[in-house]
């Protein structure tokens, strides 16, 4: 259904969107919604994340916990 529609449906549809919710309010739900979809694709593709490894890593010259 969303491939049949063209850009002149999308651009009333978020005309009307930020009619209803208001312009700052639907930016905010795309940057939501990117966001989500980023990191399923991230969590799809099995990527780990680097933040999170440095945080559980141990620290240099020590054996990793559990061994």
């Amino acid at each position: 259904m969303l491939g049949s529609l063209g850009w002149q449906e999308l651009l009333i549809i978020l005309a009307i969107l930020a009619l209803v919710f208001g312009a700052s309010r639907v930016a905010d739900l795309g940057g939501a919604l990117g966001r989500g979809i980023r990191e399923f694709r991230t969590e799809a593709k099995g990527d780990a994340d680097p933040k999170a490894d440095s945080a559980t890593a141990a620290p240099k010259g020590e054996p990793p916990a559990g061994t």
